[in-house]
């Protein structure tokens, strides 16, 4: 889908893979990229090699200058910025806050693609907290930003429904596509002034927070659909995991089950089938389905338990 006439030069800022299906839309529709902002390069991976964003590789496969910023706090960014002269600024997932300098360069404004149906879920983790709350639909929401955090006003929302099996992988991935096609959409009729952006309603605003490694660890006195939503959700970082003869056990996929089997606590229990097992929470059992040990390959929990004969009976979570 190409743009209609206007065209203006345009600034893209973002980090990880969902910003880059935001930013190959803009180019592939022929739309004027004139410089891309990214986090800087991060140690990451086997080896903890030094590894550029997503949005960078990108970026420099379509031949686009690339900057890396820690913060626009120095004149010096500020100045660079200004060098470019753009007359709109697309953001998605950058991961840093735009002051005002920032904010009031570009004529077109500062135009944010963000993860979730604004106001609900504010921050920086939207779809993980859409799965964790058991949200029935997710989102993108197209805004223009203003000095608060995913606080400006609204362009355009577009809604993606959440499957029971969605995580925050595939949801994300969704939601890119959705946020690329709205933002096409949107911005035709921006450019030419057609739009009026609406005000958020903050008596129906949510906020998230950073998710952090040890989110990942089972807490088995919470019921099993709350179990199964964060498995969901911290798939695939950081991963949902307990403990098995002092290992860590990660918990791919798992689903919730309202049967009442006798046991304590992260027993692992027989549930009358071969083959399937699950586990004891504060309400319910979590029936595991693909699981796996340090050290190992991740498997279905058939092919675990044929090989881990006492596995039926421990009780995961003890270090």
């Amino acid at each position: 889908m190409g743009f209609p006439r206007m065209k203006v030069r345009t600034v893209f800022m973002g980090t990880p893979q969902f910003a880059v299906t935001i930013l190959s839309a803009l180019v592939e529709s022929s739309h004027p990229v004139v410089g891309v902002y990214t986090q800087p390069d991060r140690f990451g991976g086997r080896g903890h090699k030094v590894l550029p964003s997503p949005v960078k590789q990108a970026a420099e496969a379509y031949r686009i200058p690339v900057v890396q910023v820690e913060t626009f706090k120095s004149g010096d960014a500020i100045e660079q910025l200004v060098g470019f002269n753009p007359e709109l600024i697309v953001v998605a997932a950058f991961g840093l806050i735009l002051p005002p300098e920032v904010l009031s360069l570009p004529r077109f404004g500062c135009i944010n693609v963000h993860a979730s149906l604004l106001p609900r879920h504010r921050g920086p983790s939207p779809v993980a907290s859409a799965i964790l709350c058991g949200d029935e639909f997710s989102g993108v929401t197209i805004m223009l930003m203003d000095e608060g955090v995913d606080t400006g006003k609204i362009l355009a929302q577009k809604k993606v429904r959440i499957l029971p099996d969605d995580t925050t992988g595939t949801l994300t991935v969704k939601l890119a596509g959705a946020g690329a096609q709205l933002l096409l959409e949107v911005l035709p009729r921006w450019l030419r002034q057609e739009i009026t952006p609406q005000p958020q309603d903050e008596s129906q605003a949510t906020y998230t927070r950073l998710i952090t490694s040890e989110d990942g660890e089972i807490d088995w006195h919470l019921p099993a659909v709350e179990l199964w939503r964060s498995v969901r959700a911290y798939n695939p970082w950081p991963g949902c995991y307990t403990w098995y003869k002092g290992k860590r056990f990660k918990i791919h996929q798992a689903f919730p089950r309202d049967k009442v089997v006798q046991g304590q606590l992260g027993q692992v229990v027989a549930l009358g089938e071969p083959g399937r097992v699950g586990v004891v929470t504060g309400c319910g059992i979590l029936e595991l389905h693909e699981v796996q040990l340090e050290g190992r390959r991740r498997m279905g929990i058939g092919d675990f338990v044929n090989g881990e004969r006492q596995f039926v009976g421990s009780i995961l979570g003890k270090k």
